[in-house]
């Protein structure tokens, strides 16, 4: 079977790729019945050198190939019929922008594995630049804290070569008495812990965060059951609120009277109650006024979150009492970091994170039967039809939706 390492061709340009070339060495190690080919790319942050150095073939046409891996979106017209395909194709939520895609897809008799839909049993995610977005997202919170208030001026993160660079970089700054929540417990959420764990930043029980003020900067990480509560003031249960968060209510203003800087690293489902509202963020014991939102759901859970914003242009302000955007130093208003495509600014690190996952969870399923299912579980179309699982995309598929 063989493997070929796509270019990327979305726009803007993403420089990760799935595979750095140390890791597709050690892949052709474990699986020496696999072939491996990389397209040629020119903006790949390895570049064809260093795959050529390790003795793999570099080409501008990579279409006898079986199994084609990417990160972003293919192009429609860059698609190449009857092959296997694994990237984001933001498709598996009935995103309206890419209907054409999965379109395509099925007409083009694709096999989609979406990255995102590479999961255990049990529907918790193996793979996905989840660390690396919390990792980027706190860094430019921090960020946009020092340059809004005149404390600090931290160098952008698409500007420095890695992680341990980063991190030389925050060793620079003093941080004022402030107090950050971060919502969640996955992989975005720990990311961001990192971040603040690094710049030994106390953290503190809920209890004491939500009952004291200090002398140093402090956060408080949350999960879904402290910032939502039973509507019966029952006691409330995290696994009945994900099958269902009807009964539930946000608890997430007692936070808000006692947040400067909120990270938001939570994963927000469908129909759970939002955070806050534009109507919580207009009251005048509403003390929140840096919003990192890694998470990035648009005019959704968190009301600050206007649009996202560009690694470009990161930052924007959202005045409560107007509902509107201005700018992000703006007196009075809260400044909102919502860049959704994170990891594109560390991409030798993602990629490298990525790759790790990838070879251990997902090249396997080809040689030993898929014997854990992880192929089944993450195939969405088969045959020109959609697999199964994943049948509630029919209606959107037939523009129903």
């Amino acid at each position: 079977m063989k493997f070929a390492i796509i270019k990327e061709r979305k726009n803007p340009p993403d420089r990760r790729v799935v595979f750095s070339p140390e890791k597709l060495a050690e892949a052709r190690t474990q699986f020496p019945q696999a072939q491996f080919v990389v397209e040629s790319s020119d903006i790949r942050v390895f570049p064809d050198d260093a795959y050529k150095a390790l003795g793999f073939k570099v080409t501008d046409d990579v279409s006898d190939a079986d199994v084609m891996i990417g990160v972003k979106e293919v192009p429609i017209e860059n698609l190449i019929p009857n092959k296997k395909y694994f990237y984001f194709s933001h498709t598996i939520k009935k995103q309206p922008y890419n209907r054409n895609l999965l379109l395509a897809m099925l007409e083009n008799n694709i096999e989609m594995f979406d990255h995102e839909s590479i999961v255990k049993k049990s529907g918790a995610r193996l793979i996905g630049f989840g660390r690396y977005a919390g990792l980027v997202g706190a860094y430019n919170g921090f960020r946009a804290l020092g340059l809004r208030d005149g404390l600090f001026d931290l160098p952008k993160v698409e500007t420095l070569a890695d992680l341990d660079a980063v991190k030389l970089e925050l060793d620079k700054i003093n941080l004022p008495n402030i107090k950050i929540l971060l919502s969640g417990t996955g992989k975005v959420a720990l990311g961001a812990k990192e971040i603040l764990d690094f710049l030994q930043i106390k953290e503190v029980t809920d209890a004491l965060y939500l009952t004291s003020e200090f002398s140093q900067p402090v956060y408080c990480m949350v999960d879904v059951m402290e910032y939502n509560k039973r509507k019966d003031g029952a006691v409330g249960d995290k696994w009945e609120f994900y099958k269902d968060p009807s009964d539930y209510e946000s608890n997430f203003m007692p936070y808000a009277m006692q947040t400067d800087m909120f990270i938001a690293g939570h994963f927000y489902g469908n129909q759970a109650p939002y955070l806050f509202t534009r109507d919580d963020a207009k009251q005048p014991e509403f003390r929140i006024n840096l919003v990192a939102d890694i998470s990035c759901d648009v005019n959704g859970p968190v009301a600050s979150t206007l649009k996202a914003s560009t690694i470009a242009d990161p930052f924007y302000g959202y005045d409560a009492q107007s509902e509107t955007e201005v700018a992000f130093d703006a007196l009075n208003a809260i400044t909102v970091m919502a860049v959704d495509n994170l990891p594109c600014e560390l991409p030798k690190n993602a990629s490298e994170g990525f790759g790790d996952m990838f070879l251990e969870h997902v090249i396997p399923a080809f040689f030993n039967q898929d014997e854990r299912g992880i192929l089944k579980r993450a195939r969405m179309t088969e045959n020109g039809k959609l697999t199964e699982r994943y049948s509630y995309l029919q209606d959107y598929v037939d523009g129903k939706q």
